[in-house]
């Protein structure tokens, strides 16, 4: 069974919205704004691609993503790694060329299939619509949190408001930065 990573960039009032200076959010590029840059705050971006063998996504952080992500040196690794799409709506003729093999789920169905494929871990970015989705059907395994010390407001959350079951999780890393970031890795108790 393969491993479903979540990573994202939240605040610490669980935000994750345009992290990286995305239109339409008031308080876009909070991640490079707002806190001082360390970089061995973020050395699990780059253990992610090392240790990532696919990538998964919602249609709308693809369609962020793709016309960019594949010619930035930053994020080298994932180019040749496959790519999972989560979508109803994004159409085969709507996929990039240059980033490598792409396939389109339709359904949490789909991605509970997948999971039961051979392979090693399938890590998420961004996707705060699918995350949610993910989450509330159980099917990611670990979270990996770069926790920024802002308040944001309003603004799209990695996690559901939905009236669910307690979900444990069990911290298996944790660091804190200088900076007021910190780094939380949780695994999933089943």
């Amino acid at each position: 069974m393969r491993t479903l990573i979540s990573t994202a960039f939240i605040s610490l009032d669980g935000v994750v919205e345009a992290p990286g200076g995305e239109p339409g959010y008031r308080n876009s590029g909070w991640t490079f704004k707002n806190v001082e840059f360390l970089p061995e705050a973020f050395e699990i971006k780059g253990r992610e691609q090392q240790e990532a063998t696919a990538m998964m996504m919602g249609r709308t952080s693809y369609e962020a993503f793709s016309p960019v992500w594949p010619d930035m040196e930053d994020f080298a690794d994932y180019k040749v790694m496959p790519k999972y799409v989560v979508s109803t709506t994004l159409a085969e003729e709507n996929l990039v060329s240059n980033w490598g093999d792409t396939v389109i789920l339709r359904s949490l169905d789909e991605v509970a299939a997948l999971k039961e494929t051979e392979g090693g871990p399938i890590i998420i970015h961004g996707s705060a619509t699918l995350n949610q989705a993910l989450s509330d059907a159980g099917l990611i395994d670990r979270y990996h949190l770069l926790v920024f010390p802002l308040l944001l407001g309003a603004g799209k959350r990695l996690f559901s408001a939905t009236d669910k079951d307690t979900q444990k999780l069990r911290l298996v890393e944790h660091e804190a930065y200088a900076n007021g970031l910190q780094k939380n890795v949780f695994d999933v108790v089943r």
